[in-house]
């Protein structure tokens, strides 16, 4: 009878404990239902307006067509649904020959985070927002191999605050190794294209406002300008533009995106005396060079590693040099001039490898290959936190979602990615990496991106293979591994606008991945 008794009892725990589970995974997706429902409402709410502009627009100009239809020479123009004003005075004049150039409209995406799945293993899959189909005629040549002038571009809404453009804070970390198998992301059809670069590539960025626009660089020096086609079945260049530095003839070691999508910048070296911040200018204007490079040189020697804008309401980057420093640069008002600010010389002892930016306070995250990682308080001018881990740091990368989540990347083989709460300070929630099969050294040249939901990580490898890890899966392992090219993989992306993940790999191609 007490060995019944007992067995009752446990059953009784064990069912109670389930209940308790069960009943906060339901509460869970509830949360998830009705934030997605009011996602949907707002995207709707966008889509009308969008719609209603369109009209506006297109009865505007079926009014103005009446008046002139008196006229001989009567250009016709493709009607286009984004917000941006061509100026066609100067492609009138251009010789018949030349070719238009189409750049795709720079418009917001519309897009929500990819679908997540609860611990019982519902698969996970990436919503597909709406993008504008439109294009923007631009003066210019055909795509060249040093560069193609696009010009005469006007974003009206250049001037729009950022606020508007962050994401709600959704809690993942309460995700985090909760579940004993990972959620497996199918990938069903690959394609490879050349890259068109003649040597090693370097960077691989999204554009921040259009994510079917991508840009690639090179230790050929040059930047070039993609945008996927076919639904991710191939990707068109459409330009090339040469970024080495005046006096050293470097190539640009790090790139980013101004958060508005119209430009580019790039690092180089603090060495002789060159030029050290670049700006690629995608919607060139009449008296202005394609590529500027900016005056201030703060850094003092070495490679500058890094090179972040923060998510904050002004637009501000950051950068990370082999100087052991940390360079906030602002711009000045009205006159497109960068101004740099030293935030800090001597807290790291080695190369700072990494730098970011997290919401909270305006904390500035560097790391550095003196194993210390450091949280800057920005607003107050001062350290928030310091922590000193076993291993060199490599690059780190914020969660797109969880505002108190980041991940740092180490040179410990088998555990590389690291994950951290910003309200810990020092405690390491979890760590997972892989096992390299062509060699143990670890290289600052092997990037990671989230992907837009915050619950996977993918990372390029030594070996030909893009590693994907669930952040909820107990394992320290990849939830799945991707064999993508023939030689190493530099980095992978994740689309928010298709279902798709973007690689590069020194053998000169670019991966396109289809998901589902």
């Amino acid at each position: 009878m007490d060995d019944d008794n007992n067995s009752r009892e446990e059953q009784e725990e064990a069912l109670v404990a389930l209940i308790e589970h069960r009943t906060h995974e339901v509460k869970h997706l509830k949360n998830r239902i009705s934030y997605y429902k009011s996602q949907l409402e707002e995207a709707e709410r966008r889509l009308h307006d969008s719609q209603c502009k369109l009209a506006r627009l297109r009865g505007q100009r079926q009014s103005q067509g009446s008046l002139e239809n008196g006229a001989k020479n009567v250009k016709v123009e493709r009607r286009s649904s984004s917000p941006v004003h061509i100026n066609e005075s100067s492609s009138r004049n251009q010789p018949q020959s030349k070719p238009e150039l189409l750049i795709p409209a720079v418009n917001p995406k519309l897009s929500q985070p990819m679908k997540s799945s609860n611990s019982s293993g519902t698969q996970a899959t990436s919503s597909v927002s709406t993008q504008s189909n439109s294009a923007i005629k631009v003066k210019g040549e055909k795509p060249s191999r040093v560069s193609s002038e696009l010009e005469d571009v006007e974003i009206h809404d250049k001037g729009t605050k950022r606020k508007l453009e962050q994401k709600e804070h959704m809690e993942l970390i309460p995700l985090i190794r909760r579940s004993s198998s990972p959620c497996i992301v199918r990938c069903y059809a690959s394609a490879h294209i050349s890259s068109q670069h003649k040597r090693k590539l370097r960077s691989l960025a999204l554009c921040p406002v259009n994510d079917q626009l991508f840009v690639t660089s090179a230790l050929d020096g040059l930047v070039n300008f993609w945008q996927v086609q076919s639904k991710g079945s191939s990707a068109s260049l459409l330009s090339s533009t040469d970024c080495v530095s005046p006096k050293q003839r470097r190539w640009p070691e790090d790139i980013t995106w101004h958060p508005q999508g119209d430009s580019l910048f790039s690092v180089y070296s603090a060495d002789g005396g060159d030029s050290q911040i670049s700006v690629l200018n995608l919607n060139k204007t009449k008296g202005r060079a394609r590529v500027t490079f900016l005056e201030d040189r703060p850094h003092v020697k070495g490679i500058i590693n890094s090179i972040m804008f923060m998510p904050w309401e002004d637009a501000c980057f950051v950068t990370g040099g082999s100087d052991h420093s940390v360079i906030l640069w602002n711009e000045k008002d009205g006159e497109n001039l960068w101004k740099p600010k030293v935030l800090h010389r001597n807290m790291h002892s080695s190369a700072v490898m990494g730098v970011a930016g997290m919401h909270q306070k305006q904390i500035l995250l560097s790391v550095g290959a003196d194993k210390r990682i450091i949280g800057f308080d920005a607003q107050v001018g001062r350290a928030d936190f310091k922590h000193l881990i076993e291993s060199k740091c490599m690059s780190v990368l914020p969660n797109p979602c969880d505002f108190n989540l980041f991940m740092v990347q180490t040179a410990t083989p088998e555990r590389q990615l690291r994950l951290f709460d910003i309200r810990l300070r020092q405690t390491e929630i979890h760590a997972f990496g892989w096992k390299q099969e062509s060699s143990e050294s670890q290289s600052a040249l092997i990037n990671q991106a989230w992907s837009p939901d915050g619950l996977y990580l993918t990372s390029g490898s030594a070996d030909p293979t893009i590693h994907v890890f669930d952040i909820r899966y107990t394992a320290n392992k990849p939830s799945q591994s991707i064999k993508a090219h023939q030689k190493r993989v530099f980095k992978a992306v994740w689309l928010h606008s298709l279902p798709l993940l973007i690689s590069i790999s020194s053998d000169l191609n670019i991966g396109l991945h289809k998901t589902y």
